[in-house]
């Protein structure tokens, strides 16, 4: 098959290369003292950071959903990149871990020179933010999997922790209190729900004006998913436990790092749920149990710490530009979660 009849067939090899060369330079923009290796080689080279006793290597992969759907509609392409990092940070800092590497996917078909970039661009953004080099990744034109247009963006993380300050969860004990973090909109998950209640419910286009949230409907599902790694990181060894609330709301994700002798218990007249989340649960008609469970509600991040230890972590996040509260507290019991 020569090039031309590739190109027929959907994949424009010249395009890619182009592309390539633009991302090539996003790539080398995020290179750190820890970078090893070329930019465009077969593989990405990091060192262990100098000083560890027993560094542990975590690892984290995930994607931003059909959050991409939203994106392509308003035809804004870097913002996604930034999600992918900054969940990724999330992940691992729940381990009290700190990213030194992070590489991409970008599966798609047809995209143009300048939105692959911009996707790339994005990404690389994010990992400056987190001084955490941009070690490569994959750029795969499908076509056959994907219609014109269409693309899906997916990550992989890998972050250091001196072993004896890993964080498991097992701290966590009866008497500690939990904190929560105030999230900057949906992140990265429950877009299926909300791209059927928004666009298939009650017809708006992305650049429709919603009232109750003072702004377009387009711009409030495209906020960037919020890191946490600079509110939390100064204090980390403050805290005996930490959840990111992705998929699954608070209970889903707050249960995964809990001890088995203990409950977390919500207040949850501890905080008012961002506009976004409330005109979501009235236009779509979802029950108050199906919001928590499919969105973070507000709280992208719970943390539990000593009540010796609450004023100086939410002092932390403050000094970040976070809101925090206190949501609620641990208590004896058999690994549950529930709301009061």
């Amino acid at each position: 098959m020569t090039g031309r009849q590739y190109a027929a067939a959907g994949v424009d090899l010249t395009a890619l290369d182009s592309a390539k060369r633009r991302i090539g330079a996003a790539v080398a923009s995020t290179r750190t003292d820890l970078s090893r290796g070329l930019v465009g080689a077969f593989g990405g080279m990091v060192r262990i950071p100098d000083g560890m006793k027993q560094p542990v290597l975590v690892t984290s992969t995930d994607s931003v959903g059909t959050k991409v759907l939203v994106a392509r509609l308003a035809g804004v392409f870097d913002t996604v990149g930034e999600d992918i990092v900054n969940h990724s940070v999330n992940d691992i800092l729940v381990h009290g871990a700190r990213g030194i590497a992070f590489q991409d996917y970008i599966g798609s078909n047809g995209l143009t020179e300048l939105q692959l970039a911009g996707i790339v661009d994005g990404v690389a953004r994010g990992c400056r933010a987190h001084d955490m080099a941009l070690t490569g990744g994959e750029t795969a034109s499908l076509p056959d999997i994907y219609r014109p247009g269409d693309y899906d963006l997916a990550g992989t993380i890998v972050g250091v922790v001196e072993e004896s300050a890993a964080l498991h969860g097992d701290r966590i004990a009866p008497g500690d209190v939990l904190i929560g973090y105030l999230a900057s909109g949906l992140h990265t998950n429950g877009y299926t729900l909300a791209r059927k209640i928004c666009f298939d419910r009650l017809k708006l286009a992305v650049t429709s004006h919603v009232t109750e949230l003072g702004t377009t409907i387009g711009e409030a599902l495209l906020a960037v998913h919020r890191s946490y790694f600079h509110a939390l990181m100064p204090v980390i060894d403050r805290v005996h436990g930490i959840a990111h609330i992705t998929g699954g709301g608070i209970a889903g994700n707050l249960v995964r790092v809990l001890p088995s002798h203990v409950d977390a218990v919500i207040d949850s007249r501890s905080w008012e749920w961002p506009p976004l989340f409330t005109f979501l649960m009235k236009a779509g008609g979802v029950s108050l149990d199906e919001m928590r469970e499919v969105f973070n509600i507000g709280a992208g991040l719970l943390v539990a710490v000593p009540p010796s230890e609450v004023d100086r972590v939410r002092a932390s996040a403050r000094a970040a530009g976070i809101a925090t509260w206190v949501a609620g507290d641990v208590r004896a019991g058999q690994r549950g979660v529930r709301f009061t």
